[in-house]
């Protein structure tokens, strides 16, 4: 059996229409079991995933997140992924994991997003500047051609050199005023404490969470948690490991009964909005399991390719 080896070139291939189907159509099969190991040394982290989902395979995803690598001039996460065969547990490809890690990422907020938000959504905030963020505008714009972006980062230079990126995209100094004036807001930064605060949300707003992924990160303060409607992309991965809940949790604000719903309750209808004023929060854990269905789906794309 050949292993096939991926890199960016398969983009080509990809769509995120296609990702988001396959993301639905993976947790239509049986529940993933999955395994994280996260090992810390001060602000880095040392994260291997695993997942097997039968029906469709297994993956193992090992990533290094090393907050200083920028002050080198190299990427802050970095790291491996490997896919095997579902039926003989053979090694079927070796998949860039800057790819995989795009499209998973960015995938799993837009299925949230294309979910939770509001139809007549226009106006989406990015808060953070780096390349999470971009990818996400990249992401939305497919659902939403004709939405307008605003990006804040803490560097208003930062936010300005992403800005002349994309032509329908501005930078703004004044958080709160962007925040009360957007219908989507994706945060994708690296805090240990809450940016965005639930007083200046408005009624009708869906906010997709991506940047804490620690015990010890938070993005939102405990007012927009107790404001919104919570879901998550898995409940095995977010209640129990990420600040984001775990800290609001621990200390009474919310209850692990408080999550609505995750990607596993699509199919029963209750990943979804219940009207056009409640607030709602996606918090994105990004899973092994959701590597596994990312993986695999860039492996069938590019097979396709190969074969056509």
């Amino acid at each position: 059996m050949s292993v096939a080896q991926i890199g960016f070139d398969a983009e080509a291939s990809l769509t995120w229409v296609d990702l988001t189907q396959a993301l639905q159509a993976g947790h239509q099969l049986p529940k993933a079991e999955i395994s994280d190991i996260l090992l810390y040394r001060n602000k880095d982290t040392l994260l291997n995933r695993a997942a097997w989902i039968d029906g469709m395979g297994q993956l193992v995803k090992v990533a290094t997140i090393f907050p200083q690598n920028p002050t080198q001039d190299l990427p802050t996460v970095n790291g491996s992924v490997t896919l095997y065969d579902d039926l003989t547990g053979l090694l079927s490809a070796v998949i860039d994991f800057h790819l995989v890690t795009k499209w998973k990422t960015a995938g799993d907020s837009l299925l949230s997003a294309k979910l939770l938000a509001r139809p007549d959504a226009q106006n989406i905030l990015i808060i953070g500047a780096g390349t999470v963020a971009k990818n996400m505008v990249l992401a939305y714009q497919s659902h939403w051609p004709n939405a307008r972006f605003t990006v804040w980062s803490r560097s208003f230079v930062g936010a300005e050199v992403m800005a002349s990126l994309f032509p329908n995209m501005c930078a703004t100094q004044d958080l709160a005023g962007a925040v009360a004036q957007s219908d989507i807001i994706c945060t994708a930064t690296m805090s240990t404490t809450p940016i965005l605060q639930g007083a200046w949300l408005r009624a009708g707003t869906h906010l997709d969470l991506i940047g804490a992924y620690r015990p010890d990160m938070r993005e939102v303060d405990d007012l927009a948690l107790k404001r919104a409607s919570i879901f998550v992309d898995s409940r095995v991965t977010t209640i129990s490991h990420i600040g984001e809940l775990k800290d609001p949790i621990a200390r009474g604000v919310i209850d692990a009964s408080d999550v609505k719903a995750d990607f596993y309750d699509i199919a029963s209808g209750a990943f979804a909005r219940s009207s056009n004023t409640e607030i709602t929060i996606a918090k994105n854990g990004g899973g092994a399991h959701l590597d596994l269905m990312t993986a695999d789906y860039i492996s069938r794309a590019w097979q396709n390719r190969k074969s056509s």
